[in-house]
């Protein structure tokens, strides 16, 4: 199997991973991801929020802790950094909002091709069609703090991490047609038509995205390896779903993510302090504690092999889970990693509860490709080894097999 085509049906999936449940609320597309059924209920909006007071005793469960239950979603996309064309702006104006759904939709509506016939025309397999995007929200940035809306710079370490991760992806691609024609993942590159004598290095440090080089399962991204991201998790362009269960001293939350990627967690509530330092867990080592109505949840024990941003770990999160009315979730999450950002940095996020009735049957995701196609990308790279040595067909490392997702350039809110 070629490594391009599985790119491309990493691309396919990602946009149809919710077909087992039912439709989310209106996306700009008319292919928009198919995920939970809204509630009946009108969603209350943040302004409302400000003036209408809560009826706390009507969202409590039966044995009096707060009640979290439920299937939640955004509903609206907001980014995560304030794009500096709105860098003193907190909120949307609605001419703003209309302005932006528009020039995405006309950018969902395109059909961008490289050189007919060419390696990157045919790696880019899927097109805008198989996209979709949720409507502007109010906010400009996910990020509260700092107010400017930005992720904190990075210290002199992590700069020079990141830097070292840039250069060798880059030298692995430098032979390839993305390089020689400029294209945007070469960028800070230059193309030789030589392969580069690094491509039989290790990775600066284990590697969690896409290189141009098949030598081993780690050489693929976590997505091709069914691997999930992890915490904290702020979405996709399909939109992503948590759906939490209580009992008396017990909290869950599964994540429909993706491409499919359904995982869970399991919110110790008993008071026990965290794991030895020595004992690593991909999605952390939670601890969580009721301060009034919030679920405030600490983690730590990140594994080395997660990443977010950068941060392995020392990454600590402390997540605060707010009902603020019948129909809504409030998330906020402070995140830090003093090895790896300057200062500490604050995320909210406002969910929308999803039907229980409609949704009463719910079919638990899988990641099906990276099981049967992360096989076929290792078995296709060893035959083009093959091939190559006995004179026939170009050298593979003159190939770029990180090509094929879909991005669309352009976007405005990025």
């Amino acid at each position: 199997m070629r490594e391009r085509f599985s790119g491309s049906i990493i691309t396919l999936v990602i946009s149809v991973a919710f077909i087992s449940v039912a439709v989310i609320a209106a996306t700009i597309t008319r292919t928009a991801a198919q995920a939970p059924v809204p509630s009946a209920t009108a969603p209350v909006s943040a302004e409302s929020l400000q003036t209408a007071p809560l009826q706390t005793a009507l969202l409590q469960t039966t044995w009096g802790e707060p009640d979290l239950q439920g299937i939640w979603t955004d509903e609206s996309e907001t980014p995560l950094q304030r794009p500096a064309k709105y860098a003193a702006q907190e909120f949307f104006t609605m001419a703003q909002r209309a302005e932006l759904d528009e020039a995405r939709a006309a950018l969902l509506g395109r059909d961008g091709r490289a050189e007919r016939g060419s390696e990157n025309d045919v790696a880019n397999g899927y097109n805008s069609a198989f996209w979709s995007w949720k409507r502007i929200g109010t906010r400009t940035s996910l990020i509260i703090d700092p107010r400017n809306g930005r992720i904190p710079p990075l210290t002199p370490a992590a700069q020079n991490m990141a830097a070292a991760e840039r250069e060798f992806r880059l030298a692995l691609l430098q032979a390839t047609e993305t390089c020689k024609t400029k294209m945007a993942t070469c960028r800070g590159g230059t193309y030789n038509p030589m392969p580069s004598p690094r491509s039989a290095e290790p990775h600066p440090r284990y590697s969690t995205a896409r290189m141009n080089r098949n030598d081993g399962p780690e050489d693929s991204s976590l997505a091709e390896r069914c691997l999930t991201g992890g915490l904290p998790e702020f979405g996709t362009p399909t939109g992503s779903f948590r759906r939490i269960v209580q009992t008396p001293g017990g909290i869950s939350i599964f994540y429909d993510v993706g491409q499919g990627q359904g995982w869970q967690r399991n919110i110790v509530m008993d008071g026990r302090p965290h794991l030895p330092a020595n004992v690593r867990q991909w999605y952390g080592d939670p601890r969580g504690r009721w301060e009034g109505n919030t679920l405030v949840i600490d983690v730590t024990n990140f594994s080395p092999k997660t990443d977010y941003q950068g941060s392995r770990e020392n990454l600590h999160l402390v997540e605060r889970w707010t009902r603020t009315g019948p129909a809504m979730l409030e998330y906020v999450v402070t995140i830090e990693d003093p090895t790896v950002w300057t200062e500490a940095w604050t995320v909210r996020q406002e969910f929308t509860k999803q039907s229980d009735q409609a949704n009463r049957l719910y079919y638990e995701p899988r990641c099906i490709e990276g099981n049967f196609g992360l096989p076929g990308l290792l078995h296709g790279r060893r035959m083009e080894d093959f091939a190559f040595a006995n004179g026939r067909g170009p050298d593979p490392a003159t190939r770029d097999n990180t090509h094929g997702s879909f991005v669309l350039d352009g976007d405005p809110l990025r």
